[in-house]
């Protein structure tokens, strides 16, 4: 058919023009280089280009006066016109400019516009026309037509005018698209070019029969959306339809309480808005619902999509939660863990030294009781001036160390104190050397009596401890005093850290105790830490009058290598 229009055209030119299938290059009207559009605000409208430039492909447009910063559009260019759009325009590489009015719909300047020519549906392989919109209005019946940015009287298709409207003789699916319209009107003197537009869809022959109900590809179901209170949320159905004629594509939004879909309504605000973008044979539509404030009502209800065309409806469903919720849980814990390990590795860090002394003091000595030693213990003390105090009472430290039954050693009978020991009680620095060489049979090794004079006296320090299992320092006012005790009570310290197989054991004598103690020079850093939390034994007076002292000094002594079982029995003073 469209062959024989062909040639029609061919052998009869004079009768083809106007007619369909005349393939006749129309010519515009020649423009001046200073023309006047008029366009309606909201429709699309499309940037004039100048046919007598070759470079008009690539030409630009801007608007010049002031407040015009920054509008330009390329020849050819198809956009929503707004108010703030209209003024003067001047195209580069030519000397033509025009002036551009925005209209708004409801001005009587659009005349006996009527909605329906805004956009028309074509149905496939047929003919049809597609209307001008206003053209009835005006006496001015010559119209020129545009697809894109091309005249239609350079496209080579068949198509003719009918009373201001585009006639396409086949229409395909490729006729889909934006069309404009001009028109001339001539006001006081001025001749306005009138370029409206129209939406052209071309839908299925058998569009008056669809079968096929409407798709939502969202929300597809059960659909949960995370807001946060106070602030707005848009509700977005996304459906896929058939083209179809005579029946609108509807896509509206409904809330419920409680997920009841027998007490639905329209979800509150001002207008539910629906966007659609049509090819071929089907079109996605976009429906979109705006909640300008959710609050925590929101939350309880359900928000129900609802698409329809004649064949049946179909519908998905959303309910928003609250994302401040899951912040709390996954931000928040994850937080608080980073928190809590970033302070424990701070603590490890500055308290190292400590736990160091804790573990080695209290977990490791016993595992190496048994170690070949030259001594068993190495004493140091500084001789004080005698007391007169007397029948004062040794504890346990109730700061200090693992030993801590300083009630139930005092609650008790003391049989362990004979007379004869109570009669020869003297200064500590006396009766342990005494207690632990004679009576318990520990191998003591003391600098005065067991190193040989005229050595280095660090050196001699350093090897006496080597060469014991452990050491007890008598702490005092004096011997916090002594540069030279303190040195081998330092000494002792770091022979702790560096072998586990030492047990270290402060005795506090006289009236100076480990959290009172403050020496006119002060002690190292080192000897400060340690002394906080090294296991130790505390005098409140000058003598130990009780088996109390005796019986807590015995549990942190070294094993013995003798049985002293054998030897009990024969001592004076009972352990």
């Amino acid at each position: 058919m469209r062959t024989i229009c062909v040639l029609f055209s061919f052998i009869f030119p004079i009768f083809s023009e106007g007619c369909c299938g005349s393939w006749r290059d129309r010519k515009a009207a020649k423009r001046d280089d200073n023309q006047h559009y008029r366009a309606v605000e909201g429709e699309m409208f499309l940037m004039p280009c100048i046919e007598s430039v070759s470079s008009c492909n690539n030409a630009k447009c801007s608007r010049t006066g002031e407040g015009a910063e920054g509008t330009s559009f390329d020849c050819g260019t198809k956009f929503s016109v707004e108010a703030k759009h209209a003024g003067k325009y001047t195209c580069s590489g030519s000397t033509f400019l025009f002036h551009l009015q925005v209209v708004k719909r409801s001005e009587s300047s659009l005349g006996c516009f009527l909605s329906k020519e805004s956009s028309v549906e074509l149905v496939d392989s047929k003919g049809g026309t597609v209307p001008c919109p206003g053209h009835t209005c005006s006496n001015n019946t010559h119209v020129i037509w545009y697809k894109d940015k091309a005249a239609m009287s350079r496209q080579k298709r068949p198509f003719c005018l009918k009373s201001g409207g585009l006639y396409l003789c086949t229409v395909t699916e490729h006729d889909t698209g934006v069309y404009f319209c001009d028109r001339q009107i001539r006001e006081q003197g001025v001749i306005w070019t009138f370029r409206r537009a129209v939406n052209v869809t071309v839908i299925r022959p058998t569009a008056d029969n669809v079968t096929d109900p409407p798709k939502i590809l969202y929300p597809n179901g059960n659909v949960t959306e995370k807001v946060e209170l106070g602030l707005p949320h848009t509700l977005e159905c996304v459906v896929h339809f058939l083209l179809e004629r005579h029946f609108p594509r509807k896509v509206l939004w409904y809330m419920n309480y409680g997920g009841k879909t027998d007490n639905m309504t329209l979800v509150p605000m001002e207008e539910q808005k629906q966007q659609e973008k049509c090819e071929k044979f089907e079109c996605k539509v976009i429906g979109r619902a705006l909640i300008k404030q959710v609050t925590p009502q929101h939350l309880n209800q359900r928000f129900t999509c609802i698409a329809s065309n004649n064949v049946s409806e179909r519908s998905g469903t959303i309910q928003l939660k609250d994302i401040r919720v899951k912040l709390s849980s996954l931000v928040g814990y994850p937080v608080a863990s980073l928190l809590l390990v970033v302070g424990l590795g701070i603590v490890l860090q500055v308290k190292w030294l400590e736990i160091q002394l804790i573990y080695r003091s209290y977990f490791q000595h016993r595992k190496h009781d048994g170690d070949e030693k030259e001594f068993d213990v190495f004493l140091s003390c500084v001789w004080s001036p005698p007391s007169t105090e007397v029948g004062g009472v040794w504890t346990l430290s109730s700061q200090r160390g693992p030993n801590r039954d300083e009630e139930a050693c005092l609650a008790g009978v003391d049989p362990l104190i004979t007379r004869e020991g109570v009669s020869t009680l003297g200064p500590l620095e006396v009766m342990l050397p005494q207690v632990l060489e004679d009576q318990w049979g520990y191998r003591l090794c003391l600098l005065e009596r067991d190193v040989a004079p005229g050595g280095a006296f660090t050196n001699d320090v350093v090897l006496a401890i080597q060469r014991s299992r452990m050491l007890i320092c008598l702490l005092s006012a004096d011997y916090l005093s002594n540069s030279n005790a303190v040195f081998v009570l330092e000494s002792g310290i770091q022979a702790l850290l560096q072998n586990s197989s030492l047990k270290l054991l402060p005795i506090w004598t006289g009236k100076a105790s480990a959290s009172l103690a403050q020496p006119d020079t002060p002690l190292p850093t080192l000897v400060q830490r340690a002394l906080k939390v090294l296991p130790s034994l505390d005098c409140t007076s000058g003598q130990p009058s009780t088996s109390c002292f005796w019986r807590s000094l015995r549990k942190n002594m070294p094993d013995q290598r003798a049985k002293l079982d054998s030897l009990m029995p024969n001592q004076k003073v009972s352990l």
